[in-house]
């Protein structure tokens, strides 16, 4: 899968599906990619804050397992004026 951290990493926009607990947290549990791929994400190792470096965009990045290895998946919050688009996930990858 590739994902990477730093400089020259390619952010690619990717469909999470997730669960919200019953204290309004988001959980991630798969990432599907372009092509159709489906990596199910094994465990949420820590979670903090995170803005987008080049939008300044609020958001989120989850430290997870996938396949035994650590990824890092992001959560880009939109300043989008509607209520149903709160935001969208990407990875960071060099050489995908």
């Amino acid at each position: 899968m590739g994902f990477g951290r730093g400089r020259g990493a390619e952010r690619i926009y990717v469909k999470v599906n997730s669960d919200f607990d019953s204290t309004g947290y988001m959980i991630p549990r798969s990432i599907t990619w372009k092509d159709g791929r489906v990596f199910p994400i094994e465990a949420v190792k820590d979670f903090r804050p995170a803005s987008s470096l080049d939008c300044r965009l609020p958001g989120d990045c989850y430290t997870v397992i996938i396949r035994g290895e650590i990824r890092h998946l992001f959560f880009e919050r939109s300043q989008d004026l509607f209520p149903s688009h709160f935001g969208r996930w990407f990875v960071e990858s060099i050489g995908l």
